[in-house]
């Protein structure tokens, strides 16, 4: 599954300058990815596994890097990230039992041999790859057969109020585009795992002031990095446009910002021309925890 539309491509080299720049704030603006990678962490209690080489794919600071050391003691793990200093911080983290081995690269491009790692671990990094299908065929080409894949990534709900103020301000693409959940699915039956399985939930983050919301964006590097954005400053008068008609959201003295959030899970298959089989559980979909808020 690849975003087909020309504008909403990503420019992949902004992304990771993004990423650079934001690695000494990420932490502090990130609870959202953080909540939302523990809730992953969870899911690990229903599922018996003892992998000796874990990757950590989209580490960022290496939050869930020690996280994964913690749970699976024996085993070793690869800190994967795009941006040179996201792994920086992730060296600096205090704490460590037992240290990462960190790896700057593309996640679409593993420096990895076949079949060398047992458990993918990804937490809201997939939907910086353009073009999904590649990308599980490579995640399935490093893992191990009966390997692991279990992810995060957003839905085309994330961040749908911003992306509506601005539409009615100018023409131009201000947030990037989020693949749907069947068609994430799609793209693991199509790349052949075993047993995929997806689902999603809804969550509020809210704040009292648009502006807190573009300065965490900001912070956590997820600017707009799409083909179709503007390239000049955004003049006085269309930001207060945009301001405005963020404001027709505001409910009890609150903003809104929705993230659709991704789960997924599969396995790499015993038998590498298998076809696997798709659960996708839809009915009752709920966030299972209160809403965060951001003052």
């Amino acid at each position: 599954m690849v975003i087909d539309r020309p504008d909403y491509r990503l420019d992949k080299q902004q992304a990771r300058l993004a990423f650079e720049r934001a690695a000494a704030t990420y932490d502090a603006a990130a609870a959202l990815q953080q909540e939302v990678g523990q809730r992953l962490m969870e899911r690990l209690d229903l599922i018996r596994i003892q992998p000796a080489r874990i990757l950590d794919l989209g580490a960022g600071t290496g939050v869930f890097s020690k996280a994964l050391l913690r749970r699976y003691r024996k085993a070793d793990v690869f800190a994967l990230d795009i941006a040179l200093n996201m792994l920086r911080h992730t060296r600096r983290r205090g704490g460590w039992l037992r240290r990462p081995c960190c790896v700057c690269a593309d996640g679409e491009r593993l420096p990895f041999a076949d079949d060398s790692v047992d458990f993918i671990f990804s937490n809201l990094a997939l939907q910086w790859c353009m073009d999904l299908e590649p990308v599980f065929t490579e995640l399935q080409r490093v893992l191990a057969p009966g390997g692991l894949l279990m992810f995060t990534t957003f839905g085309p709900d994330t961040l749908k109020e911003l992306r509506a103020s601005w539409e009615a301000v100018d023409g131009y693409t201000h947030v990037n585009s989020f693949i749907d959940m069947h068609n994430v699915g799609d793209a693991l039956l199509q790349t052949r795992w075993a047993d995929p399985v997806m689902d999603a939930e809804r969550i509020t983050v809210t704040y009292r002031e648009v502006r807190t919301l573009m300065e965490d964006l900001k912070h956590q590097g997820a600017h707009n990095v799409t083909v179709g954005r503007p390239r000049g400053l955004t003049g006085k008068q269309r930001l207060q446009q945009f301001v405005q008609a963020y404001e027709t959201y505001r409910r009890d003295g609150l903003l809104p910002a929705s993230y659709e959030v991704v789960y997924g899970h599969a396995w790499s298959p015993q038998n590498r021309t298998a076809v696997g089989r798709a659960e996708v559980p839809l009915a009752g979909l709920q966030p299972r925890r209160p809403s965060a808020s951001h003052d």
